[in-house]
């Protein structure tokens, strides 16, 4: 079973408790038809579990396939640098089939963010080493499709239609 390396930490870009019972974590792609499907999923799940769910995502762009991934994982961590990760994450991906230079610099103003410094973070080397520091520690995990999800630090390689998944995560509490 594969292993999630590093474990989560600060560094993350985490919604809920550190002390939840359960911490999920998503390797995702913005542009990923199967992210995009497991968006809301997660997103409910989130708030049937509440207080014992920490979730957190970390980019995986799968450039070969997915044109627009790489940009769309540098316009989410250009946006944390704002501190607003969670708000262009929910915007890529209720917009996935909008993910072009011209929709992201709209959609950084339209979630609050300076344009002009979101224009020029884009291209920063900070934002291109947080990606690829996400995308190496998914390799190291044994990633190679999105979303791979892991739990409590291990692989998870079941069925995550939300059923599926709940299930699996009620389990453990």
């Amino acid at each position: 079973m594969s292993k999630l390396t590093p474990p989560v930490g600060p560094h993350d870009h985490a919604q809920g408790s550190p002390e939840a019972r359960i911490t999920l974590v998503e390797y995702g792609d913005y542009e990923c038809p199967h992210c995009g499907a497991a968006y809301p999923i997660v997103k409910q799940i989130q708030e049937e579990l509440g207080d014992d769910l920490r979730f957190v995502f970390r980019n995986f762009p799968l450039s070969e396939t997915h044109p627009h991934a790489l940009r769309a994982a540098q316009a989410a961590e250009a946006a944390a640098l704002q501190g607003r990760f969670w708000e262009m994450h929910d915007t890529l991906f209720e917009n996935q089939q909008r993910l072009g230079e011209v929709q992201l610099h709209r959609y950084a103003g339209a979630i609050g963010l300076d344009v002009q410094r979101f224009v020029l973070d884009l291209d920063s080397e900070a934002v291109a080493a947080r990606v690829r520091s996400d995308f190496l520690s998914g390799v190291r995990g044994g990633v190679n499709g999105t979303p791979t999800f892991f739990v409590n630090g291990a692989r998870y390689d079941r069925s995550w239609d939300h059923d599926a998944l709940l299930a699996s995560l009620e389990e453990l509490l």
